[in-house]
C-alpha cells in the first residue's frame, strides 16, 4: 500500500474529531484537536492501520503580552507522532498552564507510559489514568512543581 495515499485518506477519517489539518509537506500531516478527542483520534488511527506511536513531544509555549493585548496564559503543546513508512501523522493539541490535563493513551498503546511519565515530570502535564507516575528521569528528591523543560526554569 502506498503510504502517501494512506496519509491523504486520514483527513476524512479524522475529520469528526479534528479542528483543522495542516500539511507540513507531502509526507507530514498535523491534525489539530482538543484533548478530549485524543483517544477517539488514536482509535481511528489504529483502525486505519497506524499502530506505531514513535514519540510524544511536549513544548512549552509561555505566556505572552504581544501587541499591547492582555497577556495570554501559557500553554503546553502536545504532539503525538504516528509513523507509517516515510509518513508522519501528528495529533497536535494545547493545554493551558492552569489545567494541563490529558487522558492517558496507555490503554490503547501500553508502551506510551514512558512518554507520559516524561510529560508529567518534565513539563507538569497531568495524565489522567496513566498506569504509573513514578519518576523516570529526575531524582526522587527533585522538588514538586519544578519542571525543567518549562522555559521559566532557571535551575535550582
Amino acid at each position: 500500500m502506498n503510504t502517501y495515499i494512506n496519509l491523504q485518506d486520514m483527513e476524512p477519517l479524522l475529520a469528526p474529531v479534528t479542528e483543522r489539518f495542516e500539511w507540513r509537506d507531502d509526507y507530514r500531516l498535523d491534525a489539530n484537536l482538543r484533548p478530549d478527542k485524543l483517544l477517539a483520534a488514536i482509535q481511528t488511527l489504529q483502525r486505519a492501520g497506524w499502530h506505531y506511536l514513535s514519540a510524544i513531544t511536549g513544548i512549552d509555549v509561555p505566556p505572552t503580552s504581544e501587541g499591547g493585548d492582555a497577556a495570554q496564559e501559557g500553554q503546553i503543546e502536545l504532539l503525538y507522532h504516528f509513523c507509517s513508512g516515510p509518513a508522519t501523522l501528528t495529533l497536535r493539541m494545547h493545554v493551558p498552564y492552569s489545567h494541563p490535563v490529558v487522558p492517558s493513551v496507555c490503554g490503547l498503546i501500553p508502551y506510551a507510559t514512558l512518554y507520559e511519565r516524561e510529560l508529567i515530570e518534565m513539563l507538569g502535564v497531568e495524565i489522567e489514568g496513566t498506569p504509573s507516575k513514578e519518576r523516570l528521569l529526575l531524582p526522587d528528591d527533585w522538588p514538586d512543581g519544578v519542571y525543567p523543560l518549562r522555559k521559566s526554569f532557571t535551575g535550582l
